[in-house]
Parts: C-alpha cells; sequence; structure tokens
C-alpha cells in the first residue's frame, strides 16, 4: 500500500483569516510590503503585519533603541539598547510566524539605494515615522511609484490614520502644515518672558558652552537678523568667551561659585544696564551667591533631585545647580582622562539622564526666577527640553490596528470604503472616520503632472531639456523655469546653465525636477519629472521621455466662490466629534513656494545662515509621529 500523501495543514489563526477576509487573504499571502520606521507605531504595526500573514515584509528605520523606548516598543528589551531598532524588530517579530519574510535596513529611507523602482517592487507602503522630512520624502516617492501609502501618527491619547492612493486621494502635502514655533536669538538670551525661553537657554546655550561644544564651533545660533543689535551681539559672544575660560577651573570648588556669578550676576547686571531694553520690560533680578547659598538649608541636591513632580523654590534649585554641576564635571574629567588620538570628549544632553537634567532644569528655573517667570518642576522640563509628547502604548496598538484595517480595504481595491480615521479621548466617540477626500488640485506634490525623464549622463545638457523636450515636445513658451530642491536651475532670466550637464548642475538618478509654467494667460500645471539614467544611442537625443504626456493646464478659480471648500484648502467646519487634521512643518525644508522665492538667482545657496533657534517641541494641535 503506497503512502497516504499529507497535505499543509493551516494554521488555526490562518482558517480565521481565511474566513473572514475571503479572497483577499490570497493576495496578502503573496504581498510584498515596506514599512518606514520600526518605534511605537511601527513595533505594533510589524507585529499586526507578520501574524496577519503578509509574505514579505521590508523594515526601514535608522535609528537605535534607546532606554525610553522600552515602555512601549515592546520588541525591544534592555539587552537591545543602542542596536539597531530595524534589526532587532525583525528578530523580534521574526518568532511570531517563522512562514514570513523579514527583512531589515538599518538605513535612512532617503538613501538613493530606495529608488522610485524600489518603491514600485511593494505592493503598499506603511509609514510609522518620526519626522516630517521623512514622511514627505514618502509621500512623494509612493506618488512617483503609484503606489499605495498608509499614513499615522499619533500623538498622546490621539491618533490618526490616513489613506493615500494617487489621483484618488488627499496626499501627505494637500493640507497646509502648521509650523514649529521659532524664537529669536535674543528673545532666548537676552529678554525671556516664558519659561520655555529659559529652558532652550539652559539646554542649548549653557549646558552646551560649560560641557558641550562651544557656540563658536556649532551652527545652533545664528545672529544674521541682528545686525541692528551689533554692539549686544559682541557682548553675547563675550559672554561665551568668558564661559570657556573659565570651564578651565571645571573640578575646582569655585567651579559653581564662577559659573554662578557669571550668569545669574554678572551677565544680568550687564542686561539691566540697557535702559533701552526695559521701557516696557521689568527688569531681571541679579542673584548675589553668597546670599542664595545660605538659604539653601542642609538637603543634598540629589535627595532635592528625586522630587520631580515638585517646583522648587530658588534655594532648592540653587542645591540642584551645584550639585549636578560636581556630577557633570567629574563625568567630563573621567571621559577626558581616557582620551585618545586628541579627540576632546563633551557631554551631550540628554532626557533621561539625570545628570544633565538636573542641570537644565535649576539652571532654567533659577534664570525663571531672574526675570519674573514661573517655574517648572524637573518633570515639566523633561517634557519640553525632551520634546516629550507622552507616547500612550494602548494609542500606538490601536493606530497600528487601524492601519492594517485599511491596508484590506485598498488590496480589495474597495477605495470607496476607506477612510481617514482619528483616535481621540475628548469625543463623543474615541474612533471617529471620514471619507476619503480628493487631491487638492494646488498642492505641489501630488497637484502636478508627473513623468519619468531618462537621461545619458555622459551627453545631457540642460539645454536639451530644454529645447528637445520641453519647447519642442511639450509645447512650452518662453515663459517657463526649472527647479529642483536646491533652488531654480533656469529661467528666462537665468541662462547660464543651459550648458551644463546634469551631473556638475547636481541632478543625478531618481532626483526631481519641477517644471513650472509661466505664462500668463493659460498655463499649465507644473511638471515633475522623476531622473532615471542610462546610456542612449549616439544618434538619438540624450534626453527622453520614458512615454508621452499631454500636461493640463491650471484650472481657473472662481473669486465668487472663496468662502466654499475648495479641494481641501479651506477647511469646512468640523463635524461634531470629529477630529480636524493637524500637523507640523520642516523649516529646513523648501518647497515650491521657496523654490519661486529663489527664482530670479542662480541655484540656491543651501548654507545660508539661521537667524531663529528652532525648538524641538511640536505646535498645539498637531499629530506628532511617536517614535
Amino acid at each position: 500500500m503506497e503512502p497516504a500523501t499529507t497535505k499543509p495543514v493551516a494554521t488555526k489563526r490562518e482558517r480565521y483569516y481565511r474566513q473572514s477576509l475571503g479572497a483577499v487573504y490570497g493576495r496578502i499571502k503573496q504581498s510584498r510590503v515596506l514599512m518606514v520606521g520600526a518605534g511605537g507605531i511601527g513595533c505594533e504595526l510589524l507585529k499586526n503585519l507578520v501574524l496577519t500573514g503578509f509574505a514579505e515584509i521590508h523594515i526601514v528605520d535608522l535609528d537605535t533603541i534607546d532606554l525610553s523606548n522600552l515602555n512601549r516598543q515592546f520588541l525591544f528589551r534592555h539587552e537591545h539598547i543602542k542596536k539597531s531598532k530595524a534589526l532587532v524588530a525583525k528578530e523580534s517579530a521574526g518568532k511570531f510566524n517563522p512562514h514570513v519574510k523579514l527583512e531589515a535596513h538599518h538605513a535612512n529611507i532617503k538613501d538613493p539605494q530606495f529608488n522610485i523602482d524600489w518603491f514600485a517592487s511593494f505592493q503598499i507602503v506603511f509609514n510609522a515615522l518620526d519626522n516630517i522630512d521623512a514622511r514627505r520624502h514618502v509621500n512623494k516617492m509612493c506618488l512617483a511609484a503609484n503606489v499605495p501609502l498608509i499614513e499615522s501618527g499619533t500623538t498622546g491619547f490621539n491618533g490618526q490614520v490616513q489613506v493615500i492612493i494617487k489621483g484618488k486621494s488627499e496626499c501627505y502635502d494637500c493640507n497646509t502644515k502648521e509650523t514649529p514655533k521659532t524664537f529669536p536669538v535674543c528673545t532666548i538670551r537676552s529678554t525671556p518672558s516664558q519659561p520655555i525661553h529659559c529652558i532652550v537657554w539652559a539646554k542649548s546655550y549653557l549646558f552646551t558652552e560649560v560641557f558641550g561644544t562651544s557656540e563658536d564651533q556649532v551652527p545652533d545660533f545664528d545672529h544674521t537678523e541682528d545686525s541692528e543689535n551689533a554692539a549686544e551681539i559682541e557682548n553675547l559672544r563675550k559672554e561665551a568667551h568668558a564661559l570657556k575660560e573659565i570651564r578651565k577651573s571645571m573640578g575646582s570648588d569655585d567651579f559653581p561659585r564662577k559659573i554662578f556669578e557669571k550668569v545669574f550676576t554678572d551677565d544680568i547686571h550687564r542686561l539691566r544696564n540697557m535702559e533701552d531694553m526695559w521701557k516696557t520690560r521689568q527688569k531681571p533680578t541679579a542673584l548675589d551667591f553668597e546670599t542664595v547659598s545660605k538659604s539653601s538649608g542642609g538637603e543634598a541636591g540629589d535627595s532635592v533631585a528625586k522630587r520631580d513632580q515638585d517646583t522648587w523654590n530658588l534655594a532648592e534649585n540653587f542645591t540642584v545647580f551645584c550639585d549636578s554641576l560636581r556630577r557633570l564635571s567629574r563625568r567630563l574629567q573621567q571621559a577626558q582622562g581616557g582620551e585618545t588620538n586628541g579627540v576632546s570628549h563633551v557631554l551631550s544632553f540628554d532626557k533621561d539622564d539625570d545628570d544633565t537634567l538636573d542641570f537644565v532644569a535649576s539652571s532654567a528655573n533659577i534664570r525663571s526666577i531672574i526675570f519674573g517667570i514661573e517655574p517648572r518642576s524637573k518633570f515639566d522640563i523633561k517634557q519640553m527640553a525632551g520634546n516629550i509628547i507622552p507616547a500612550i502604548a494602548t494609542t500606538n496598538a490601536m493606530t497600528a490596528s487601524l492601519c492594517v484595517l485599511q491596508a484590506f480595504k485598498v488590496m480589495r481595491g474597495d477605495l470607496n470604503k476607506a477612510k481617514m480615521v482619528f483616535l481621540e479621548r475628548s469625543g463623543a466617540r474615541v474612533v471617529n472616520s471620514e471619507s476619503l477626500r480628493p487631491p487638492n488640485p494646488d498642492c505641489p506634490v501630488c497637484g502636478v503632472m508627473s513623468s519619468r525623464l531618462v537621461v545619458d549622463p555622459l551627453r545631457a545638457t540642460l539645454n536639451d531639456l530644454v529645447q528637445d523636450i520641453l519647447k519642442s515636445d511639450l509645447g512650452y513658451g518662453d515663459e517657463f523655469s526649472i527647479n529642483n530642491e536646491v533652488g531654480t536651475l533656469y529661467d528666462p532670466d537665468l541662462e547660464d546653465n543651459l550648458s551644463k550637464k546634469f551631473s556638475e548642475l547636481g541632478v543625478g538618478a531618481d532626483s526631481f525636477l519641477t517644471i513650472i509654467d509661466d505664462d500668463e494667460e493659460n498655463p499649465r500645471v507644473n511638471l515633475s519629472l522623476s531622473i532615471s539614467e542610462k546610456s542612449l544611442p549616439e544618434d538619438s537625443k540624450p534626453v527622453v521621455l520614458s512615454q508621452s504626456i499631454d500636461i493640463p493646464r491650471k484650472r481657473t478659480v472662481d473669486t465668487s466662490q472663496a468662502d466654499e471648500h475648495t479641494n481641501g484648502t479651506t477647511e469646512p467646519p468640523a463635524a461634531p466629534g470629529k477630529r480636524k487634521r493637524a500637523g507640523s512643518s520642516s523649516l529646513d525644508e523648501p518647497g515650491i513656494e521657496g523654490q519661486k522665492v529663489a527664482k530670479r538667482g542662480k541655484v540656491q545657496d543651501t548654507d545660508q545662515e539661521d537667524d531663529l533657534i528652532l525648538v524641538d517641541g511640536p505646535s498645539q494641535g498637531a499629530i506628532v509621529i511617536d517614535d
């Protein structure tokens, strides 16, 4: 008798999925998906994807595991600290379902290896990122590759999931994002009026000058806009030099006194002498080291520091200030004692490092008291200085689950049932949703015509694009400009770059060019060209379009309907119980608008200094990605 053949037995979980998902489960078992980000949402999302049975999952994350991640990113353990999130997530999640193929990339999603063709190899992409620039990049690449994107984010008890389909729904950039708060240098250094001003001063200036890299060696502070206060700026530079000299006495008994008298006595007296500065403000009060020292009592600094929920008085802040200075001094001296190769050691602020947090908290509070500002508890300062919006593990889990549920609808092709989903604690319901909105035709990312431009890198010049493609093939007139992420490469008043090869202009494979039609009567929509490099026959043109395209004209705006909602540019009144979308923006990312500003010059200078201090904390109401 021949032995009976046995068929693979489906697991109980697979039977349940097949019963509940139907035919789409077969596609899931054969699908290749990408997950960008392996943090709070990413850990939960990867677990869901693995247990659902997606055939192949690629994980991309450049970050490493910190101690603060362990309270919610359950794929990581204490022994994983400082290791790659992507690699550890692959190792941990692989144990849940050994039949799923996992590929981990400890890399930046913006690296050249992750090009449009690579994105196009996936059936769906999931975003679980922790910064705006990367989210925008993935959004742009998915649109260029025509791959569905599931965008997600959480902040505290609030969460958001957005389905992005090219030509079918709004993309990430269809709505204007709120701009992060910034503060001029002189506000931080001379006229603080809020606790955050003093916290930024303590973290980004004082701590850095005493234990880190001196201000004259890093671009954290710039004074371009303060040229009218040249004398004051020069005084600020003298302050930095004086602190540099005081650093030489680090480890001595007088070190805390010298730092205190420099920043809380001498500098304050100098500011008080600037009468014009205080015509409409209350003058700060300089402190005396001996007087404050006598009132400090006998409680040890480490004992006071443990009461992180309390708001310390001046004497308590003084005690913690002196104690943390000594602790940090010992650490830095020990590190410098083991110097090799002439490398100078410095300390960096870390919200989870009690020594650095104690110093920043006490310094900020003493400065607040000097300027008549209400001090804050160490716990509050940790949130503000560390850019912490409390991360809730259950919010991450719910958001990740919603991502997968929306992915099922996308894979079925049932886009009419796909939703924008919001989690909120304060609404009538915890989970709210709304139908996907159509793309915004004025969006600089998805409201454009997209195509691929094949370029022979050895022969192609910008003039070939202008004459052979834009004017001859596509019928552009004389009024248009060519832009990339750096600035304007060509317009009627800027022809210097026409003879240059693409490589000379920094335009390489998988970069983008944006063509803006400036015709006053009937302009075309913007044309976005993704660059593909390939050796072309000598008898052919050095630049060719991968396909023929017909560029539509821009829509005309009916100003009489300006009060109505138009394609995502004006928000309608929010429905009861629904959460209005919000976001954050990166000041460092030049969009199309920024390119227009740079239009009349040559390639925009990317090394321009920034005269503002960027506070890492997000604007209130914004959806912020949990790391």
